[in-house]
């Protein structure tokens, strides 16, 4: 922090330079210098130096920005900040005036709110207030060049968010008008303030924000419905360079400095940005399987070594999928201040056609026409719910808010999506903006099955109500379990509020559903047939990568007589965007079916016979026809093959500024060797190796490998850690750590610590990452070459 001393600005004579309303003298105009007003436009040449930053200590922790590894303080709208000014001689109140000045962006306007003029004592034209403490210029104690004044400045709570410059003006009657110079030392961030009531982001209870702003690791939720898995996800929203990051993201965009104390718009250039579609953002979305030239998605640890890349190079980070884009999401509004969570929603609905219905095409054998089939349903799909008032729409809109940065439709042709309201969702409608109709079919559209008939045109043979918007969860605040909040997004199913919301939407889409049938391509009108009396269901038996995979249909006859069902069975590799391959096992079957009884059909595949597919999900399509009635059936199941988790553990205590040894240990559970492994990990205010690429692991061998980490800031920290290959789907592992204070220096000397052991480290390794590590085999230990040991 820099002291102020201030002095007058020599015109072009020599002297003092005034602004015009020194032209007057004062008995003329009978005005004393403190009642002048200041103006806007004069910006005299900078002085020796500027005001003193804000305190720290006591701002930052009120603020709850005592985390943020920042060059410049860190404060929140709506609420004040500290401010000591060190001045040649004590203001006098009568004769001497003060003006805080700040201005943001690089054209700032009073009327836009981006130049701000604070007279000491009154308020801005855009509500900005700065108030001395003390009074008389004797609250601030003495500086080494003369008395120092302390003063709270605070921000509107609806002023644009970024990075101020910040100065002061003086003004005399003896000496004129003194201008203190803007410096960057000085400037000062501001951000969204979920804690004043007053802010469009204030959320109740406050507690909650200790997860939805303030948690720096989070979980998120994949595999399927009935096979839900959770991953760590370091967010690392307070580290260095990551707010950075965030306020380049809409420099980058473009997005007017005035416009940025509006939530709704920040989010929604936020969800544009971090897709590289449209505007060159974040992270390129990939999903051919082939990540030549960049990370596979599922290899990413968190959110810091994204961002970083992104504003060092400028260039879009290579790749993401729908996780990558939520997590990043999180981490930029975390970081500016509003309430944000990653959602997950099983069996989410791509609608392609606005119609809110989800829809199959088969054909005569009841086998998938892939080439019609446009809409699809993913395993999963990962978003955001953002916190926020919403002005903009009808009353009772108002709390979470869906962001989605994943690129699959256009919204205004933007590849962006949100912020729409999930109370919007619920009830269907769809005509509010931003983007409802997308997100109401993905979580609350019907799976409807069209067959191909003999004379070409197709007709709706089943339809599959409520498989869509299944389980949505989060990680809930406090307890750190996932929560289900799919009675936030859709009401119950076949409930009067269900039935009205579904008629709301349907009458705003581009057919209706339920009521009425939905037209086939070749056809106006195809009833669907009357709810048959024989029944499917499928289920897995054991589903572990590297063993035999067991699957199972079991058909009910519900009916008073016999029925005969003819049935086709189909294994096929599914990407969780729904995308299906050719089937690798397709059995038929015809089989008799006693009344009320039940048969059930089996199928055991062996590893060899999936493991091209190994790191996607499995798809059992069951369809056939009752041959007495015509009845046609049709269930399908998706099965994720659980891996081993990645197991951290750390060997000797974690002291800020020192190595802390870590040992990570995984089995390869293929019959097959793992070649081409890297392992990343990332922790909010811990240093991290590079990625590291390790050797071949033979089947079932166990690897142990040991890595050193530098913690940077004292108290719970969250090491999380990723570990991908090409043979086998990603292994996840985070490691909680209680980080003990260093001998001294601080933030600032943890880092430059971590920065040497990092150079120590490439030194060592001769910038290749490699080095020892043990493998154990059938009992056996060996050593071998794949990673770096201490």
């Amino acid at each position: 922090m820099a002291a102020a001393n201030l002095r007058p600005e020599e015109g072009p004579g020599g002297g003092p330079r005034r602004g015009l309303w020194r032209r007057f003298c004062r008995c003329c105009c009978g005005r004393a210098a403190s009642a002048r007003p200041w103006d806007a436009e004069l910006r005299e040449a900078p002085a020796r130096s500027g005001p003193q930053a804000p305190r720290p200590g006591r701002t930052p922790v009120a603020h709850h920005t005592a985390d943020f590894r920042a060059p410049v303080p860190v404060v929140r709208r709506g609420q004040p900040f500290a401010l000591r000014l060190l001045l040649p001689r004590a203001l006098h109140p009568d004769s001497d005036a003060l003006c805080v000045e700040l201005t943001l962006g690089p054209t700032p306007q009073v009327a836009k709110g981006t130049h701000v003029l604070i007279p000491l004592g009154e308020r801005s034209a855009t509500g900005w207030t700065a108030e001395e403490e003390g009074g008389g210029g004797r609250g601030g104690g003495r500086g080494p060049t003369g008395p120092a004044l302390r003063l709270r400045v605070t921000a509107p709570p609806h002023a644009p968010i970024g990075r101020y410059r910040l100065a002061v003006r003086t003004r005399t009657e003896e000496g004129g008008e003194f201008a203190a110079p803007f410096e960057e030392r000085n400037d000062v961030v501001v951000l969204f303030n979920p804690w004043c009531p007053d802010d469009d982001v204030y959320m109740e209870p406050t507690t909650d924000l200790n997860e939805y702003v303030l948690n720096e690791t989070g979980l998120i939720f994949y595999g399927t419905e009935d096979q839900i898995v959770e991953r760590s996800w370091n967010y690392g929203q307070f580290d260095t360079g990551v707010l950075e990051a965030c306020l380049y993201i809409l420099d980058r965009r473009g997005m007017p400095h005035s416009a940025r104390g509006d939530p709704v718009m920040v989010s929604r250039v936020v969800s544009a940005m971090v897709n590289s579609l449209d505007d060159s953002g974040v992270l390129v979305g990939n999903w051919t399987g082939r990540y030549e030239g960049g990370t596979n998605p599922s290899a990413w640890a968190g959110s810091v070594e994204i961002l970083r890349g992104y504003r060092r190079t400028g260039a879009p980070v290579r790749y993401g999928q729908c996780w990558v884009f939520a997590g990043v999401v999180t981490t930029v509004l975390r970081c500016l201040g509003l309430p944000t969570r990653t959602v997950t929603n099983y069996n989410s609905a791509h609608d392609t056609d606005v119609s809110l219905t989800t829809d199959i095409y088969l054909d005569e054998s009841m086998k998938p026409m892939e080439r019609l089939n446009t809409d699809s349903v993913w395993n999963f799909h990962v978003w955001n719910d953002c916190w926020m008032k919403r002005p903009d729409l009808p009353s009772g809109h108002d709390g979470w808010q869906v962001v989605d940065a994943t690129p699959q439709e256009t919204s205004s042709g933007l590849f962006c999506c949100g912020p729409c309201s999930v109370e919007a969702v619920k009830n269907g409608e769809v005509f509010l903006k931003y983007d409802t109709p997308f997100v109401f079919a993905e979580v609350n559209s019907d799976k409807v099955y069209w067959q191909r008939q003999p004379n070409g045109t197709f007709a709706v043979v089943h339809v599959e109500e409520g498989a869509i918007g299944r389980r949505i969860s989060t990680l809930g605040p406090g307890a750190g379990a996932r929560l289900d909040v799919t009675h936030l997004y859709k009401h119950p199913e076949g409930s009067p509020e269900e039935r009205r919301a579904v008629s709301t939407a349907t009458s705003h889409g581009s057919r209706g559903r339920r009521g009425a049938a939905p037209p086939s391509p070749s056809s106006p009108s195809s009833p669907p047939p009357a709810a048959g009396a024989v029944s499917l269901r499928v289920g897995v038996g054991r589903a572990v990568a590297g063993a035999a995979l067991e699957l199972w249909v079991r058909a009910r006859n519900g009916a008073a007589e016999p029925r005969t069902l003819r049935l086709r069975l189909a294994v096929a590799a599914v990407a969780y965007t729904g995308a299906a391959a050719e089937a690798f096992r397709s059995e038929r079957h015809r089989r008799g079916i006693p009344p009320g009884e039940e048969e059930t059909f089996s199928l055991s595949i062996p590893y060899a016979e999936y493991a091209p597919h190994v790191r996607e999900a499995l798809q059992l399509t069951a369809g056939g026809s009752v041959e007495e009635t015509g009845e046609a059936v049709a269930k399908e199941l998706r099965v994720r093959l659980h891996a081993p988790e990645l197991s951290l553990t750390l060997l000797a205590p974690a002291v800020v500024g020192k190595e802390a040894p870590i040992q990570a240990v995984f089995q390869n559970p293929l019959p097959e060797a793992l070649t081409g492994a890297v392992l990343r990990m990332e922790g909010a205010g811990i240093s991290c190796p590079k990625a590291l690429r390790l050797g071949s692991v033979g089947a079932g061998q166990t690897m142990r490998l040991l890595q050193a980490v530098v913690p940077l800031r004292a108290g719970r920290r969250r090491l999380v850690a990723a570990l991908e290959s090409p043979q086998l789907g990603p292994l996840y592992g985070q490691l909680p750590l209680d980080v003990a204070e260093g001998g001294g220096g601080g933030a600032l000397e943890a880092t430059r610590r971590a920065r040497d052991v990092t150079k120590r480290r490439e030194t060592e390794r001769g910038g290749k990452g490699r080095g020892l590590s043990d493998v154990t085999k059938g009992g056996e230990l060996r050593r071998e070459e794949g990673a770096w040991t201490r």
